[in-house]
């Protein structure tokens, strides 16, 4: 059996579960445990959530930082270029492959 048909057999499987608790449910109502078990699930699925919010504001705080140093490292060298160029036409040295004069 290749992983696809892995895949979908374990999809039909869920779906099946997922289809006969939720008519189990229906007939029955919530047990107290899964209640309990169901609580703290979602209380693990917001602290996860928090806990990833948190390690991605700090990615992109980061990630701004060292953007920020590189940006700021090109345009220093950028604007030293120019300022050289910008010289070198101000004391008549050489302009597109001629001397001013």
């Amino acid at each position: 059996m290749d992983i696809a048909q892995g895949e979908t057999a374990e999809s039909h499987l869920d779906a099946l579960i997922a289809k006969r608790h939720k008519q189990r449910v229906k007939a029955e109502g919530e047990r107290p445990e899964e209640a309990i078990w169901r609580e703290s699930e979602r209380r693990y699925n917001a602290l996860r959530a928090r806990e990833m919010r948190a390690r991605w504001y700090g990615y992109h705080c980061e990630q701004a930082e060292r953007h920020r140093r590189t940006l700021e490292a090109l345009i220093a060298h950028h604007e030293l270029e120019a300022e050289k160029l910008c010289e070198e036409n101000t004391n008549g040295e050489k302009r597109n492959g001629h001397h001013d004069g």
